[in-house]
């Protein structure tokens, strides 16, 4: 697939966004109609989130040339969906990489998610913590342990665990110093026997807004001693993704995985949270491909740090969708690390 500059295809994602949201108003009812019994309880829109938010999400997508294609993800594949698509595919150009990805989710629930053979560590106690390992708030099923990193709270430096909202923190009704457990109470963790720590600060999340990011911070109790080390060393840089790298992560239920960045800046990415949240949007995010036999990710591997070949950290990793790999077996969302870092003020450790 050949490819344009960058500069020029950002600015034919900047028109195409206004002409798709544009045409997901003009076909609302349709939108509204195919969601028809998928409610928040199942990470489904409702009706009213269908037609107030766009069909699809643009990005960049990396073309084999180095240059770049527009990225195109769409959910719906009813007629008048793939009809929206069609029409802004043919607005970007004959190289536009377009992707139905179904549903996406956020992966903290574990329920009929067992860990992979090579993950049976990752959902043990340990202590030392390390990254990859299963971690979650007390109420939450479990989740994944992305890094430890280090900033100022009330008691001066500290450090904490860093992983999502919908891991360590996981509802609305949740409150700084709650406890977090390792592993996480899908994997057997109990309070106190597992407590590491506690809940202490996370970007905020609202229902009907969009987002940068979905991450949080445990405060580790003083006694807990950590180990970083990853499979490729201590991760303690980061840098921000062109697309076309190739990735890893280690994730508490498919442990070790291998992916490539396949969209960067992809916005309108559209997340369901379950009753409390119903359907998220988030704007400036990766998207990464499998590259191994299995998926990239599956649930519980949400808040695995997804780092490059050379042990440099890219994102945090936050959601799935049902299709639209290569191996039919899904597409992985990541939040931008150093946005994910910024928001929470705190440094890899």
């Amino acid at each position: 697939m050949s490819g344009q500059e960058l500069t020029e295809v950002r600015q034919i994602k900047a028109e195409l966004g206004a002409f798709a949201r544009e045409l997901a108003e003009r076909y609302g009812a349709v939108t509204a109609s195919a969601v028809a019994g998928e409610g928040p309880s199942d990470g489904g829109l409702t009706p009213s989130d269908a037609v107030r938010s766009p069909t699809l999400s643009l990005g960049l997508a990396p073309s084999d040339d180095g240059g770049y294609a527009l990225a195109v993800r769409y959910r719906l594949g009813l007629p008048a969906a793939r009809a929206v698509v069609k029409r802004v595919a043919a607005e970007a150009g004959a190289h536009a990489d377009v992707r139905r990805t179904g549903r996406i989710r956020s992966l903290a629930t574990v329920r009929q998610r067992p860990p992979v053979a090579g993950a049976q560590a990752l959902v043990r106690r340990e202590r030392p913590l390390r990254p990859g390992v299963s971690v979650a708030h007390v109420a939450v099923t479990a989740g994944t342990l992305g890094a430890f990193v280090t900033g100022a709270d009330d008691a001066g430096t500290e450090r904490f665990v860093l992983s999502n909202w919908h891991v360590l923190v996981g509802s609305p009704d949740a409150a700084a110093g709650d406890v977090v457990v390792q592993p996480g109470p899908a994997d057997g963790g109990r309070a106190p026997r597992d407590r590491i720590g506690t809940l202490a600060r996370w970007a905020p999340m609202a229902a009907g807004e969009h987002h940068l990011v979905d991450c949080a911070l445990a405060l580790l109790d003083d006694e807990i001693e950590v180990d970083p080390a990853y499979p490729v060393g201590r991760v303690t840089t980061t840098a921000q993704v062109l697309g076309g790298e190739s990735v890893a992560k280690l994730g508490r239920t498919t442990a070790l995985t291998q992916g490539r960045v396949s969209a960067i800046e992809l916005d309108d990415v559209l997340v369901g949270y379950g009753d409390d949240l119903g359907v998220l949007g988030f704007d400036g995010q990766i998207e990464v491909e499998s590259t191994g036999d299995g998926p990239f990710s599956r649930g519980g591997d949400s808040g695995s740090l997804v780092y490059r070949e050379d042990g440099v950290a890219v994102g945090l990793l936050f959601a799935g969708s049902e299709t639209g790999g290569p191996d039919g077996t899904g597409l992985t969302y990541v939040n931008p690390i150093d946005t994910v870092l910024s928001s929470l003020a705190v440094t890899l450790l």
